[in-house]
């Protein structure tokens, strides 16, 4: 399977398949971290700090066998309006008061046909959307430090300012105006052929995006912008990339529009299957139909950040709060914590059945713009260090140390704990405890009531209860008992469905003695059905993916914290809408997954 086609990769020179080589395999290693203003007072000093930052993150990322061809660098700001009306009065253009037009900045095609030809498109979309262009910029950028290998696929630089029409009610229904013009935009243009490199960095009323298949050095030398004293923000968000088996692309840089990440997510391509399954079942009252003029909701041609920041960006802007959002996508281990409260599990456990967790070691940063916040995976496995001065500011990365600090300056630091929310909220001026963010957004709605109502736990129905379900009473139906042959010989039978002596003699059997699951060991040496040269079932085409990417690997027995054996089966509803009928689903529980292996 290819991510890009092969007249785009070539553009960004990703190489395509060949060999061993599959860009489906590709996750990233990387630095990342913020410094944020408290009481969000902006400040070009936070802009200098981010780049600041991002340098002494320098050795989390990588280079070629060029020094000067990185990997990949960026920074996120706020929207600095002082700087975006200054720049707009030079190109002939008046921007209204803020929250009343968005930046979008955008990678164009370096051949003017082509960028002429994708603007036209652009402008055109929103106008079909009842926004209004204000005008074009070109961003100034120096690539005199740059390295052959990026110069080859440099893009060219561009901002376009888009007007929010009056009757858009508030910031949130422009920036999801502006999701729509980019969604739309980006499937109009890009693999359409028009303009090959275009990709938009950021699109919003709140931030901006500067990033590039840069070295954290280069980010403030290849943009001039900022090192302009009118280039304000309250917060910065940096990220240094280190792409472990991957290929550097301008666009694969970070941060997203929603976050900058460190580590990977191992469970990507269920993820992403799972997201595409479900979009012909999304809904949104707040998008209507424009939802449906935005697919693919999910870019595939992504990297797991990116893919991951897409998900996000949709569930906010869908209705639910960006730390709820982050809340659904990576859970805090809940199914063995003694000590959770009863709504926060309630919660956990609600949502288990709308979305599987995106898990993986990983560290994410995430902002809308109005909130800085941080995570890590349920294990772990990615640090987290943060500082707080007493001028309010919020220093946090993947490493301690990375902005000098007057040690009188201290508040006091800490680390960031596995499963647990960092956030600052700027609104209301202060850091929020983990305890008070989750128990808020664990009580909006009576998770407990709806799962007693509607989930069905398989270990408490009877035996006449599951006949009840399996025969479709109470609008319940699992599914039609196949016909039972008697006069067919059980070992005909066996040989129809693909049973082997092995798994007869090593698997059923201790199974049916001991009641226990076999023990094995992790993976497997069967030949490939695709190789044989006799008839398979379908099903033994298709094998679980595991990721190994601790050491030592983690055990269940334990880790019986961060380990869960539930699953649930049923029909899924709309991801978008909560309601209490979305976990009408039978949950399955290994009844001895204490005691029992996982690979």
């Amino acid at each position: 399977m290819s991510f890009l086609p092969g007249k785009l990769m070539a553009l960004t020179h990703l190489p395509q398949p060949q060999g061993l080589y599959d860009p489906q395999f590709e996750h990233d290693a990387c630095g990342v971290g913020f410094v944020v203003h408290m009481k969000g007072a902006q400040s070009h000093a936070i802009v200098e700090q981010g780049l600041t930052i991002l340098v002494n993150l320098a050795h989390r990322g990588a280079v070629g066998a060029e020094a000067n061809t990185g990997d990949g660098a960026g920074i996120l700001l706020q929207m600095p309006h002082k700087f975006m009306a200054k720049v707009a009065a030079a190109e002939g253009i008046t921007l209204p008061s803020p929250g009343h037009y968005g930046v979008g900045f955008f990678f164009a095609s370096p051949n003017l046909a082509d960028r002429t030809e994708s603007r036209r498109v652009l402008e055109r979309i929103v106008e079909e959307e009842g926004q209004r262009v204000l005008g074009w910029r070109d961003v100034p950028t120096d690539d005199s430090s740059l390295g052959a290998t990026a110069k080859a696929s440099e893009p060219f630089i561009e901002q376009v300012f888009i007007q929010r029409s009056p009757d858009l009610a508030d910031d949130q229904a422009f920036e999801r105006k502006l999701y729509v013009i980019r969604k739309r935009s980006h499937s109009a243009i890009r693999p359409t052929g028009v303009d090959p490199y275009w990709y938009a960095t950021s699109l919003s009323c709140r931030t901006i995006v500067y990033k590039g298949m840069l070295t954290p050095e280069q980010v403030g030398l290849y943009f001039p912008d900022l090192a302009d004293p009118d280039l304000e923000s309250a917060l910065a968000l940096v990220h240094s990339r280190f792409s472990t088996n991957t290929f550097p692309s301008w666009e694969r840089s970070h941060p997203y529009r929603y976050v900058a990440h460190n580590g990977e997510i191992n469970t990507l391509r269920g993820n992403i299957n799972w997201m595409y399954a479900r979009q012909s079942m999304f809904e949104s009252d707040l998008f209507g139909d424009d939802l449906q003029r935005t697919k693919p909701l999910i870019n595939k041609d992504g990297s797991d950040s990116g893919i991951f920041d897409n998900t996000l960006e949709l569930m906010a802007l869908a209705g639910r709060s960006l730390p709820h959002a982050v809340m659904m996508m990576i859970p805090e281990p809940w199914a063995a914590h003694e000590s959770m409260s009863p709504e926060k599990k309630a919660f956990y456990e609600y949502h288990a059945c709308l979305m599987e967790p995106w898990d993986g070691p990983a560290s994410i940063a995430f902002t809308d713009g109005t909130m800085m916040g941080a995570v890590l995976d349920r294990n772990g496995l990615r640090p987290s260090r943060y500082t707080v001065t007493k001028d309010d500011r919020v220093i946090m990365a993947s490493e301690a140390g990375v902005l000098p600090v007057d040690p009188e300056q201290v508040a006091y630091k800490g680390r960031l704990e596995p499963g647990r929310m960092f956030l600052v909220n700027m609104e209301e001026g202060r850091i929020v405890a983990d305890e008070e963010i989750k128990q808020q957004i664990a009580t909006e709605h009576p998770y407990r009531d709806w799962l007693d109502q509607h989930l069905m736990k398989l270990a408490d129905l009877s035996d006449g209860e599951m006949a009840k379900w399996q025969d479709g009473e109470n609008g319940h139906h699992l599914t039609t008992p196949p016909p039972h042959h008697p006069a067919t010989p059980l070992s005909t039978l066996q040989t129809a469905f693909g049973y082997t002596f092995e798994e007869l003699r090593l698997l059923l059997k201790p199974m049916a003695e001991n009641g226990v699951e076999a023990v094995g060991a992790m993976g497997t040496d069967t030949p490939l059905p695709v190789l044989s040269n006799r008839p398979r079932l379908l099903y033994d085409y298709f094998h679980q993916l595991f990721a190994q990417v601790t050491n030592p690997p983690i055990d269940s027995i334990r880790e019986a914290i961060i380990t869960s054996a539930e699953t649930t089966i049923g029909r899924e509803r709309n991801l978008l809408k909560p309601e209490p009928e979305s976990c009408r689903l039978i949950s399955l529980k290994n009844a001895d997954y204490h005691q029992c292996r996982t690979g």
